[in-house]
């Protein structure tokens, strides 16, 4: 029978280290060609969105989909559907949330070990929301990181993160009072943000700096200045069809020929050697995310065979 699994449960089925490992998995497979993803699709409804992200990852023998709404009065809420991708058995029906913010910072920090120079050791974060809080558990997983900075306009939020964040990752975590501040000297620095203006400058980055942008995953939103693409001296991103549609960070550069998608990477060529992730110890390296379909199916893929291991969800009968 399929199950049924909640956020709670799938927190406890799968920590940050065990979804990086699913999504090196995930770029394997898609190195070797076992894997089918489609862009997504979304309606718009009188109070928000509605979108529908599917995909296959056929070495795990799965194929699913990932329902959510965004931009409702009461937040976006998400469904994955898990299906067995031989017999077409449904598998389950997972909460998607957590997954969603684990999945998302663990891309980052798939990116980070393969863009970030070996001895990155602090971290800039601008954006303190649930987001956030993935995002450095990802960079975290892969690099020894001593010390974090971050940064949110609104002061009460970034000092409330820095005291939730210095206790979860065991590591220094300090509020900055600007960006600019935050960002000065750090080894990897993360956005996660849905500002429609730049929070990331050009003339703030330095030799060696590798970047996470997360939080841009529309044309609108712009988390970065065309400086700052400028300066990157490796572009990747996690599809670049998604970033052809939705981003922001990337398509408005492209349009006035600061780059060009020809110098854009896929993260799974990275990972799989197939396109360079840091040509150098003073490079500046950009990993642009807005967040694929297959992923959520990989991160789903997983809690469900953990589920089954423990003995976890509730099961849900089916009509002949």
């Amino acid at each position: 029978m399929p199950l049924l699994l909640t956020d709670k449960e799938v927190g406890e089925l799968m920590t940050m280290e065990d979804c990086v490992a699913v999504m090196e998995d995930l770029m394997d497979q898609t190195a070797r060609g076992l894997t089918w993803s489609q862009a997504r699709t979304h309606m718009r409804t009188p109070q928000g969105f509605h979108h529908v992200m599917p995909g296959g990852i056929f070495g795990s023998k799965v194929v699913g989909i990932k329902i959510y709404t965004a931009r409702y009065p009461a937040g976006s809420r998400f469904l994955t559907v898990l299906h067995d991708s031989e017999n077409g058995d449904l598998l389950a029906l997972m909460q998607g949330g957590r997954c969603s913010q684990l999945r998302t910072g663990a891309l980052s920090g798939v990116a980070t070990r393969h863009m970030a120079r070996e001895d990155a050791s602090t971290v800039a974060i601008i954006g303190t929301g649930v987001q956030g809080r993935a995002q450095l558990e990802g960079v975290c997983a892969v690099r020894d990181i001593r010390s974090i900075r971050a940064f949110d306009i609104v002061p009460e939020r970034r000092q409330a993160f820095a005291a939730e964040m210095q206790e979860l990752l065991g590591v220094e975590v300090t509020a900055s009072a600007s960006a600019a501040e935050c960002v000065k000297g750090a080894d990897i620095v993360t956005t996660m943000t849905t500002s429609p203006t730049p929070v990331l400058l050009g003339e703030w980055l330095e030799p060696g700096m590798h970047i996470n942008a997360c939080g841009g995953n529309h044309w609108t939103r712009r988390e970065l200045d065309e400086a700052a693409v400028g300066r990157a001296d490796t572009v990747v991103v996690d599809s670049v069809d998604e970033a052809k549609r939705y981003g922001g960070n990337l398509v408005f550069p492209i349009e006035t020929g600061v780059i060009h998608w020809g110098q854009v990477s896929e993260l799974w060529q990275v990972a799989s050697g197939r396109a360079p992730g840091r040509a150098s110890e003073d490079a500046v390296t950009l990993f642009e995310a807005h967040g694929i379909g297959i992923s959520d199916v990989a991160a789903a893929a997983y809690v469900y065979r953990k589920a089954l291991e423990r003995g976890l969800g509730t099961e849900l009968p089916l009509s002949a």
